[in-house]
């Protein structure tokens, strides 16, 4: 094989590498950080504490009881404020984080069932255990309009039949890409370096690739977080729903930042050790005479 078609094939493989890099640490992400049931609840089980996420679930509970409890004009300002404050005081018991983690765990079992089989139909889930809990609540705090509000098995649709489908087949994609994509990356980054006629140049390239990769996905979760809460329905508030999305894209922003350190790493150790080796060649290279100097001059 020649060195001018080694140099080609190389730089291909190694541009494969940098290419699927980014794209495997997504879609493994994707299918293990969000698709295990016991990261998935380590992730969300933080933000029932979040101060954004607390405010939005008491806002819309309180919407939601007093839809069904109707008072007088003049007695819904203090009534709002009440069960708004009594709603605040529940999320900060154990039963108000016990509901939080029962009420995600149930859309995240629901939505990875139904992604996982081919029924049709959407995905829902029933909040009525939630609410019970904070009609009970409100009956210790002795709120005299409790005892009223109704306890209906709610189901809140998650998903959409329609989006369901597209879905299903993005999920069996990941399945498979989980587990390829990752290993091609690795497996065409040392085929590139192994071909190239200059290896220590190939492993810069790598290298540079690499951060490179690291920094366009590191960009993409910036650009995904700014293109969601540009596109969230009037009544979901953006700082709760910001901080889910930031919860959920953590490990993805760490592995980002690691890929990044890692192939400035690898760069970096690869132009040292080029400027080294060059250092040594000029070092070991034996000084000119003086009179072989001159006789190649008169020469």
């Amino acid at each position: 094989m020649s060195q001018r078609v080694r140099s080609s094939l190389s730089a291909v493989l190694i541009l494969l590498a940098c290419l699927l890099a980014p794209l495997g640490a997504l879609s493994t992400w994707a299918m293990y950080g969000l698709g295990d049931p016991g990261r998935y609840r380590a992730t969300v089980a933080p933000l029932a504490a979040d101060s954004d996420v607390r405010d939005a679930i008491a806002a819309g509970v309180t919407d939601g009881i007093l839809r069904e409890v109707h008072v007088r004009a003049r007695l819904q300002g203090p009534v709002n404020h009440f069960v708004r404050d009594a709603v605040l005081s529940f999320t900060e018991t154990d039963a108000y984080r016990t509901a939080w983690e029962a009420a995600n765990m149930a859309a995240h079992d629901a939505v990875m069932r139904a992604l996982r089989d081919d029924r049709a139909g959407p995905v829902t889930v029933d909040l009525a255990p939630v609410t019970e809990q904070v009609k009970r609540r409100l009956a210790d705090d002795h709120m005299p309009l409790a005892d009223r509000i109704p306890v209906e098995h709610t189901e809140v649709t998650v998903l959409e039949a329609e989006d369901l489908a597209h879905l299903r087949k993005g999920f069996r994609v990941l399945e498979v890409a989980a587990f390829w994509l990752p290993m091609g990356a690795v497996a065409f980054a040392l085929a590139g370096i192994l071909v190239a006629v200059r290896r220590r140049r190939a492993l810069l390239a790598t290298g540079l690739g690499t951060a490179l990769g690291a920094a366009l996905l590191g960009a993409t979760i910036t650009v995904g977080r700014r293109m969601t809460l540009a596109d969230l329905p009037p009544d979901v508030s953006p700082l709760a729903a910001g901080a889910v999305y930031d919860a959920l894209t953590e490990t993805l922003r760490l592995v980002s930042w690691l890929l990044l350190a890692l192939g400035l790493a690898v760069a970096l150790a690869a132009g040292l050790t080029g400027v080294y080796a060059r250092y040594r060649r000029a070092s070991a290279t034996p000084p000119q005479a003086p009179a072989e100097r001159s006789r190649r001059v008169r020469a």
